[in-house]
This record gives C-alpha cells, structure tokens and sequence, in this order.
C-alpha cells in the first residue's frame, strides 16, 4: 500500500463552489437516467399502454429514441464520475431534444418545458465552469525544468 502512496497529488480540498458543481452534476445525472428509463420504457411498449413501441411509430420517431435511450444513460454515468465526455454526451443529447421539441415540433410535438430544462441546465453548468475557472486562474504554478 505504501508503494501507491509515494509520489501521489495530494487531493485539494473542496470549497463550496466545487461541491455546488459535484450536485448539481449528480442532479442532472439523475436527471439523465430518469429520461433515459423514460424513453425505454417507451420503446419497449411498457409506456403510454404500448403506442410508442418501436415498431409502431413512425421512422422519424424511431432513429431519435433509439440514440436518445442510449445517449442518456450514458451521459448520466459520465455526468456522476464528473468526467469531461459526460458534459459532451449531455450536451448532444439535450441539443437533439432542444431540436426535436423546439424547433421540429411538426413532428415531435411542443414541450417548451423541456426546452426550458435543458437551457436553464447548460447556462447553469456555463456558469459555475466560469466561476470554477476565474476561482483557479490565480492557482497555476509555472513549470520550470527541475519539475519535470
């Protein structure tokens, strides 16, 4: 064991801006899986008593759930580890929701709720990023050539 210990970063500790970011990440992971299980449920026939099974509905309804059941919950577990390619796969998967309920409402119907979430959640999660990145800038140490 204390073989691993020798040349570890010793962890920061958190303020309260860093544990503001780490819920509202696990929120929005919440968030993710509940939509994830959501758009399962309705390809599998277990939601809206059956109408919106795979098979029933029409192709431009099937392509988006599909990556939408996927993409989901993937980004949730991204999202809870905190990991970069999380906020990426949210990020994509919130876009096609915004596209699909707010801009094709022709064809995905009108959920302005929705669109609302998923807005409020990314200028929320721009924001506390800025605010993590002016709290930091004044924490970098320059690199010199013993330190490599």
């Amino acid at each position: 064991m204390a073989i691993l210990q020798v040349g570890a970063i010793p962890l920061r500790k958190m303020g309260m801006l860093d544990i503001g970011f780490r819920l509202f990440m696990r929120l929005v992971a919440v968030g993710c899986v509940i939509s994830g299980l959501h758009y399962w449920s309705l390809l599998i026939g277990y939601a809206d008593g059956g109408a919106g099974r795979f098979d029933l509905v029409a192709v431009h309804w099937q392509v988006p759930s599909v990556a939408l059941a996927v993409l989901m919950p993937v980004a949730a577990v991204g999202l809870w580890m905190e990991v970069s390619w999380g906020a990426v796969i949210w990020v994509v998967a919130a876009g096609a929701e915004v596209l699909m309920h707010g801009w094709l409402t022709g064809w995905y119907g009108e959920r302005q709720m929705l669109v609302g979430m998923h807005l409020t959640v990314a200028l929320t999660y721009a924001a506390l990023r800025l605010a993590r990145a002016i709290r930091d800038r004044g924490r970098t140490t320059a690199v010199t050539t013993d330190s490599l």
